[in-house]
């Protein structure tokens, strides 16, 4: 089981590095998804993500952007994952759990980190997720 901490790191390194471990059979537990980075500019982001949610039709049909941290994180992993409906792309999927902030059972375990302290245009995930 691999945990890993995504205080600063940014979000398509995360999701990349998650989904391959996933893929190998690894189980995947992220946590501090509120403090994942996405980097770019924050009007942009901002302006993409709000156009992405009124884009949804009637209450039966269309993609619900969900607005919690944690999915949105687990989204951007489903995105680098073959085929999420289907075979080990679902079976890989199964396999990874978003958390916001630090769940008990993770106090002490070893994390693994991405520091990206040195990105100038970036926004946390917890900001668009209000």
């Amino acid at each position: 089981m691999k945990v890993i901490d995504g205080k600063n790191a940014v979000l398509g390194r995360l999701a990349s590095y998650a989904a391959k471990e996933s893929l190998k059979g690894e189980e995947v537990k992220i946590i501090n998804c509120e403090q994942v980075i996405i980097t770019g500019s924050r009007k942009f982001i901002e302006k993409d993500f709000q156009e992405k949610r009124e884009k949804i039709g009637s209450g039966q049909k269309g993609p619900k952007i969900l607005r919690a941290s944690e999915k949105i994180v687990k989204r951007a992993i489903r995105g680098m994952l073959p085929d999420h409906r289907e075979g080990r792309g679902r079976e890989a999927f199964k396999r990874i759990r978003c958390y916001v902030g630090i769940p008990q059972e993770f106090k002490d375990s070893n994390k693994i980190t991405f520091n990206n302290e040195d990105k100038l245009k970036y926004i946390r995930v917890k900001e668009i997720s209000k």
